[in-house]
């Protein structure tokens, strides 16, 4: 073998191990604290790309009645929501809705009944569904809060279920050392997550099982 050979060798391996590192899949699945719900996901990660196909059902409650929300979600390469469609079923109906951000950073949000809206969302680049300790994740990844200690305040798509409402919303976020504050329109606790980001528990919410 020539040197030019034997010095690409070790190149050649270390990119594939570094590949391999950033690709990873898997199948998560919470279950609610206190109420009878359950959220399963399969993610797969590509570098700071998600690709997520997941399904959150609950029974009645005196907050909400039986649904079943069924969620496909695209990330672009640093993490930021492209897409998300999602279909909320309930006793007597079923209902769609859809969410895409563009190059210039507006949403469009589209109703089944066709009804359609672009807005900015106030400079979004997440959308958090209620209920969903997966969807948490998303900010977490994108600004590197599961490595590294800071605090930041960011605007969301916030998308409560099984009404299928959209709004803008803030969602606040500080590491720490017992895990990462959170403050949001539906809680303001501390989560803890993995050494990929995703969500543990999420007291008052959901935990991993």
């Amino acid at each position: 073998m020539s040197e030019a050979g034997r010095s690409d060798a070790p190149q050649a391996s270390s990119r594939a191990r570094e590949e391999q590192s950033s690709t990873w899949s898997a199948t998560l699945t919470w279950r609610a604290h206190d109420v009878p719900r359950m959220e399963s996901v399969r993610v797969q990660l590509s570098g700071n790309r998600i690709k997520a196909y997941g399904r959150i059902v609950a029974a009645a409650t005196p907050s909400h009645p039986a649904f079943s929300a069924s969620y496909d979600l695209v990330t672009d390469e640093a993490g930021a929501t492209k897409r998300l469609s999602l279909t909320v079923t309930l006793a007597e109906r079923e209902r769609q809705l859809s969410i895409a951000r563009d190059e210039e950073n507006m949403w469009l949000v589209q109703h089944h009944t066709g009804e359609a809206r672009r807005a900015a969302y106030d400079g979004a680049l997440d959308v958090d569904v209620i209920y969903s300790p997966f969807f948490n994740t998303l900010p977490i990844r994108r600004t590197g809060l599961y490595q590294r200690t800071d605090s930041v305040t960011l605007p969301v798509v916030y998308v409560r279920l099984p009404e299928l409402s959209v709004d803008p919303a803030a969602i606040s976020y500080s590491s720490a050392s017992d895990g990462i504050k959170l403050h949001s329109p539906a809680a303001e606790t501390t989560v803890t997550v993995d050494d990929h980001g995703f969500i543990l528990d999420y007291p008052g919410l959901a935990e991993r099982i």
